[in-house]
């Protein structure tokens, strides 16, 4: 995995978040999961297949689709769209990999707390914003 994610999110199709590494949180995680999913619900409705990505000022946020589970990173705008999506299915494959016997099975009651050791499996995905800040001097 190549090192392009600054912040990345697993949310529900009910807008729970189910795992998130955010660098710098600015908005409380929930409520992020709910607006994204909320976000995407409409964009089903009004264009098949709904919202895949979105860009804010310099960030842009990609989002993938698997099994009703969103699967949301964020990165530079220089970054490729189509990098981020490669990136996204490596860490998605890898998530179904090792959770979809909770999911799948209905063996998950909403504790979100199962999935909290996910960083450590996916940590080489994420850019490090001092080694990139430092790297500029």
């Amino acid at each position: 995995m190549a090192k392009i994610l600054q912040d990345f999110w697993i949310i529900t199709k009910d807008g729970l978040v189910l795992f998130n590494r955010v660098f710098d949180p600015q908005i409380e995680t929930q409520l992020f999961g709910a607006l994204l999913s909320a976000i995407n619900t409409f964009a089903e409705e009004v264009s098949e297949g709904g919202l895949s990505h979105f860009q804010l000022s310099n960030k842009q946020f990609v989002l993938l689709k698997k099994n009703e589970i969103l699967f949301i990173g964020n990165s530079n705008t220089k970054v490729k769209k189509e990098k981020i999506i490669n990136e996204l299915e490596v860490i998605s494959d890898k998530f179904f990999e090792d959770y979809s016997h909770l999911i799948e099975n209905q063996k998950w009651n909403g504790n979100v707390t199962l999935f909290s050791d996910f960083g450590k499996k996916i940590e080489d995905a994420f850019e490090d914003p001092v080694k990139r800040f430092w790297k500029g001097f």
